[in-house]
């Protein structure tokens, strides 16, 4: 089952809120991400957070029983809070739309996200879209030249990597945590790219179609 998340901060266009949302079995506004929602003319299923930041206006035009409304001292950011409730709901494959640029300390709660025991899977912003690989996963896109690949490691760092049609192969490249590969380039129509044995995070430009794939 699948789940967008649409959350506050810096969004991708609302084209691309629309299109995520087509292949969403439930879609869940984190507080102000309604607005984003809204204004891609999409009703999510779910609207939670403690509405610090959102319109009242906005708030009107969803039914009471789809919005849960929590205290503002709360143990959870609203994106963890829609996160949560999209596994309870049977989502696992989960995308979040939003939560770029503004707050250092927001950017790091969300990229800690790719750790957790259910992480997840897509983290979509105004420029820029990552792609969680869990070991023995890749990924292959059709690429223009020169269009810009980083590849970070999570906690236990990256070995087994393997790549086609980067300008810097990953091949033989063994990471340990706090190392990364920013930067890198296309050199070929397709480029593929292989976690290896332990997860990875392949950041691409908003917009770039991806197809996923696992080694068995």
């Amino acid at each position: 089952m699948q789940a967008l998340v649409v959350t506050g901060g810096d969004c991708p266009s609302y084209e691309v809120i629309r299109r995520l949302s087509e292949r969403a079995d439930l879609i869940i506004a984190a507080d102000s991400g309604l607005e984003a929602c809204l204004s891609a003319g999409i009703e999510p299923d779910f609207v939670v957070g403690d509405f610090d930041s959102v319109q009242q206006k906005s708030l009107a035009q969803i039914p009471k029983d789809k919005i849960l409304h929590f205290p503002e001292d709360k143990e959870y950011t609203d994106t963890e809070l829609a996160i949560e409730l999209a596994h309870n709901h049977g989502a696992y494959d989960i995308a979040l739309a939003g939560g770029g640029a503004g707050r250092l300390d927001h950017l790091l709660a969300v990229r800690a996200l790719f750790e957790r025991k259910n992480p997840i899977q897509e983290w979509h912003t105004a420029q820029e879209s990552a792609f969680f690989l869990p070991s023995g996963h890749g990924l292959r896109f059709s690429a223009v030249a020169s269009l810009v690949v980083s590849v970070f490691p999570l906690s236990k760092g990256a070995k087994g990597m393997h790549s086609t049609g980067l300008k810097w192969p990953l091949d033989g490249l063994k990471w340990n945590s706090g190392h990364f590969g920013v930067s890198n380039k296309s050199v070929a129509p397709e480029v593929e790219i292989d976690a290896g044995q332990e997860p990875v995070i392949v950041i691409l430009p908003l917009g770039t179609e991806v197809n996923l794939f696992g080694n068995g």
